[in-house]
């Protein structure tokens, strides 16, 4: 009996216990303790964060503001020294025009009994100084139209390469470019020459040459190697360059 009485007690006290069927309110009430005990550090540590960023953002602009400053005084000072030298410019060109205006030649009169020392005096000048400038002007002119004068002439060349073919193979080759080069003119220059195959064992001449154009002209020229008939059946102009 008295072990079955103990065990009773023992049932009836924990029926009498409600601390497991309220376990929930415990768990928040465990909850809201820790994060009041870690609330206040999270917050004063967020404020410090953000009171740090408060105060860079603030020095930053406090340097942008001394170097706005500092750009401002720049600006001011060097449009200053710009207003003093368009005034300097704007009271030059007075000065210029009164010192570059003709000096008044001052005569001295001098009192005396005759009139006619009065009348000698020329208030007003000569035209001796005129005459003068004139006469300078004069040679200048001269002097670069004769240095104009003899200045040289552009003289237009032209270089003509020359194709002179012959008859056949049996014409003397060599004889043939001593005709070509017999015909002398006043502005005519022969250059080089060699011998070209043609076909079937002939050869033409190619000769190079130079030639003023007021002087000498492409049909002339022609005209004259053609002359030598026993040796050039044709002449073709292969190239026309002017100089």
């Amino acid at each position: 009996m008295p072990k079955q009485s103990t065990k009773m007690s023992g049932l009836q006290c924990l029926a009498s216990e409600n601390i497991w069927f309220d376990k929930r309110c415990y768990d928040e009430a465990e909850k809201c303790f820790y994060e009041g005990a870690n609330g206040p550090s999270a917050q004063s540590s967020s404020h410090a964060g953000g009171d740090q960023e408060l105060v860079s953002r603030m020095k930053s602009m406090e340097l942008e503001n001394q170097t706005l400053h500092k750009v401002v005084e720049e600006m001011r000072a060097a449009l200053q020294k710009l207003e003093s030298r368009v005034a300097g410019l704007e009271k030059s060109p007075a000065a210029v025009t009164c010192a570059k205006a003709a000096p008044v030649k001052q005569v001295k009169v001098e009192n005396g009994d005759d009139d006619d020392d009065d009348d000698d005096v020329d208030l007003f000048g000569s035209d001796e100084d005129d005459e003068e400038a004139e006469r300078i002007k004069q040679e200048r002119l001269d002097a670069y139209a004769a240095k104009k004068s003899k200045k040289p002439t552009l003289i237009a060349k032209s270089s003509i390469l020359l194709d002179v073919k012959p008859w056949d193979d049996e014409t003397d080759m060599g004889k043939l470019e001593e005709c070509v080069r017999s015909v002398q003119m006043d502005g005519l220059l022969w250059g080089a020459s060699k011998l070209l195959p043609v076909g079937y064992g002939i050869k033409k001449l190619q000769i190079n040459c130079v030639v003023e154009d007021d002087k000498v002209g492409t049909d002339i020229l022609e005209e004259e190697i053609t002359k030598f008939e026993d040796y050039i059946q044709s002449i073709d102009v292969a190239a026309f360059n002017k100089i």
